[in-house]
This record gives C-alpha cells, sequence and structure tokens, in this order.
C-alpha cells in the first residue's frame, strides 16, 4: 500500500509539474505574439522583434553614403552649399564629410524632365569619382520614380510587356551596354541596383498597376535577366560590380526575400532596405533584427539604401514636405541634434545585427526656385542636411559619415 501511495504522488507530482509548464509556455507565446492577429508580415515580424537578437559579427566594410541623384539639377537651379559659412562644390563637400558611397537613380527615358538619364547620371558619376567616392548606380527600369505603388514600365518597352522572353532581353541588353557605356569612360559603379523598391512586380503597365499580387514566374525571369546581364558584364570584362535587389521596409523584406527565393530569384549579393519609421513596425531598438534575421537567412550583405530623419517640421517653399510630425520618432525631436541622433542610434542597429552601410537619401535636396511634379521648390529641405536661411549651411547631421564609420571601426 505504501509502496502505491509513493508511486501515486510521483505521478501526481509529475503531472503538476507538466501542467506548469505547460502554462508558463501558453504565457510566454502569448506575451511575445500579442500583434500575431494584425496580419501575417506583421505577426512574423513582430515574432522576430520580440526574440534577443544574436550577437552578429560586424561586416567586412562600412558604407556610410548619400543619395546625391537631385545635386545637378539643384546647382542649375541657383542652390549653393556651404560648411562653415565657405561654399563647396557638394560633392567635395561630401566628399570631405568621409561619405564614401553616392548613389544614383537613372530612368529609361524620362522625356518629362532633362535629369536622372543617362546624360545627367554620367555626369553624376564622375563628379563622385572625381571626388574620391565610389558609385552605386539605381536602375529604376521606368521612365519614372519606381517605388512600392508604381513600377511602370518604360514606355519604349510597353509593347513586349506581354512577351516575357523579349522583354527579359531588352532589359539584360540595355543593363549591359549602359555598364559597358559607363566603363568606357572609366565611370563603371562599384554596385548595381536591379530595380527600386521592387516590392511590387516590376515594369507593369500603369493602366493596369496591381500591388497586392505579384507573378514569381514573369517577376523571376525579368530580376534574373537583370541579375545575369551585371554577372555577364564581371564576366566579359573581369570586373567586380556587385548586384543589389531593393525592397522598401523590412517587414517587407522578409516576405519578399522568401517569395523571390522560392521563385528562383538569384545571384545577386547585396540586400537593400528602404527604412523610414512612419511606414515600418520596426523601431530604432529592434531593426537591427529583421537585419540580422536577412543576413544569417539568405548569406547576404544588407545595406539601408534609403532613410531619412527631418531636422525641423517648418516647411520654406510652397511645396508639401513628405516627412512631417508622423515621421518623428520618440526621443528624437525635429531638430539638427534629432536628426544626427537618428542617424547614429540606425547606425548602431545597423552595425551590431552585422549590416554593411546606411545611404540618406537626397540630403541636398534643397528648396530652389525650381518646380517638382508636385510643387514649386523641395518636398525635402526639412530633411535635407542644409539649413536654408544661412545660405544652405551643413547641418549637424554632416558629422554622420565620419561618426558612423568611427563607430563600426570601434565595434568588436
Amino acid at each position: 500500500m505504501l509502496a502505491f501511495l509513493s508511486i501515486f504522488l510521483v505521478v501526481i507530482m509529475t503531472l503538476f509539474k507538466t501542467l506548469i509548464v505547460f502554462l508558463l509556455v501558453v504565457f510566454l507565446s502569448a506575451c511575445a505574439g500579442h500583434s500575431a492577429n494584425d496580419s501575417g508580415v506583421k505577426s512574423s515580424a513582430a515574432s522576430s522583434a520580440a526574440s534577443s537578437r544574436m550577437v552578429m559579427p560586424k561586416a567586412a566594410q562600412f558604407f556610410a553614403g548619400a543619395d546625391l541623384s537631385y545635386v545637378n539639377e539643384m546647382q542649375d537651379c541657383g542652390a549653393e552649399y556651404r560648411f562653415k559659412g565657405t561654399a563647396y562644390d557638394p560633392f567635395v563637400l561630401f566628399a570631405n564629410a568621409n561619405t564614401n558611397l553616392v548613389r544614383v537613380r537613372l530612368w529609361h527615358n524620362p522625356n518629362w524632365t532633362r535629369y536622372s538619364n543617362i546624360h545627367d547620371v554620367t555626369k553624376t558619376i564622375q563628379r563622385a569619382k572625381d571626388a574620391g567616392m565610389k558609385v552605386l548606380l539605381d536602375f529604376h527600369y521606368s521612365d519614372t520614380w519606381a517605388d512600392p505603388e508604381k513600377q511602370f514600365i518604360p514606355a519604349a518597352w510597353e509593347s513586349l510587356h506581354a512577351d516575357t522572353p523579349a522583354l527579359a532581353q531588352a532589359m539584360y541588353d540595355y543593363t549591359y551596354s549602359t555598364l559597358l557605356e559607363l566603363n568606357s569612360k572609366n565611370l563603371l559603379p562599384e554596385f548595381v541596383q536591379i530595380g527600386n523598391e521592387t516590392n511590387s512586380e516590376i515594369m507593369q503597365l500603369e493602366a493596369s498597376m496591381n500591388t497586392k499580387t505579384i507573378n514569381w514566374q514573369r517577376n523571376a525571369a525579368l530580376l534574373n535577366k537583370g541579375i545575369k546581364a551585371v554577372t555577364d558584364f564581371n564576366q566579359q570584362q573581369s570586373t567586380q560590380v556587385k548586384i543589389l535587389l531593393h525592397i522598401a521596409q523590412p517587414e517587407n523584406a522578409l516576405v519578399w526575400f522568401r517569395q523571390a527565393t522560392a521563385a528562383g530569384v538569384s545571384g545577386f549579393d547585396v540586400i537593400g532596405l528602404s527604412y523610414y519609421p512612419k511606414w515600418s513596425i520596426y523601431d530604432l531598438t529592434n531593426i537591427g533584427d529583421a537585419i540580422a534575421e536577412l543576413k544569417t537567412t539568405y548569406n547576404k550583405d544588407v545595406m539601408i539604401v534609403e532613410t531619412a530623419y527631418p531636422w525641423t517640421l517648418e516647411g520654406y517653399d510652397q511645396a508639401a514636405n513628405v516627412l512631417g510630425s508622423d515621421s518623428l520618432v520618440s526621443g528624437y525631436g525635429a531638430t539638427p541634434k534629432g536628426q544626427y541622433d537618428y542617424l547614429m542610434q540606425l547606425a548602431s542597429q545597423v552595425i551590431s545585427a552585422g549590416g554593411m552601410g546606411i545611404i540618406y537619401w537626397e540630403p541636398a535636396w534643397v528648396s530652389t526656385s525650381c518646380s517638382t511634379l508636385w510643387g514649386q521648390g523641395s518636398h525635402w529641405e526639412n530633411a535635407s542636411f542644409f539649413y536654408p536661411p544661412a545660405g544652405n549651411d551643413a547641418l549637424e547631421a554632416i558629422m554622420f559619415f565620419q561618426d558612423a564609420q568611427t563607430l563600426y571601426n570601434n565595434a568588436p
């Protein structure tokens, strides 16, 4: 009887411990997945953010860069750029500030503007390289802005839209010939971007633009043909141009690259991200989680190729500013110091997650008398690196390039 009671008690205690462990697991799972009902994408990202990030070795190199696509136009419109009161060539100013990578966009045939075409881009690359900076060339494969909501096929290729092999070949020939032309002028970029914020299927007709679903058979065929153009160029010209694919917002990249990989997209070197807190569920405390996950899952370098932060909420022209009060992050005011602190905190996250760099989007898009498609002036002067009342004198954020590289160099 005593033996039976002892066995009975052991069984009861074992069941009790099992129940306690089960309840604890359920409780912790509920805490980690409290936003799981928001959406499938948000559930995955929130779960990732709740986990503690693994310690990542720092990248082999770090780029603190600037997208200077607007500079030629701004100067034609009369803009000047100053550092401590002295006017400088803006490319020299950024190079002196230790910017080591310039990003520049390329539109196929933008007949609505004389900028961001191959002539203008060649000029930008020449100026960047003359100042000692490397270059990331951003193929939009469109005649206008390409982004998650707009992936419009170039007008010259519209007749090929339904013929994927023919369109892919046109894309290949254009990419290859562009690199060949730049190389002949000793202006070959170090990085090439196959598409810009390609969250949606690339090269769609404007009248039937679809942002909800992707025909991955077509999309993968086109992306792979663009990648192959650069790969073939490297092999035939004995060059080492790195290939980058670019998605807006890290939570979208986590989904997109899983789908792209399953569809057979391959051969690229770098995952590029746009990161704007107002449009992302990741903040400055956990964006490193997404970077680390992308890097380890796909064994690729990861770079933030677009980010920005306002130093004021004031406007200096008639063009409405894109980044308003809804772009602010708690603890980082709309001040020059808040802008600088945002960038340094982001750099800390990127470096600790093993990311290879940050490019600030259009820090030199200042206010001028010229107009955009939407208004006179700049929609970005409050997020630039220059102060209009002082003749566009450089703000504190100009120190980001040097200080971010110092942070990287001092990281373990």
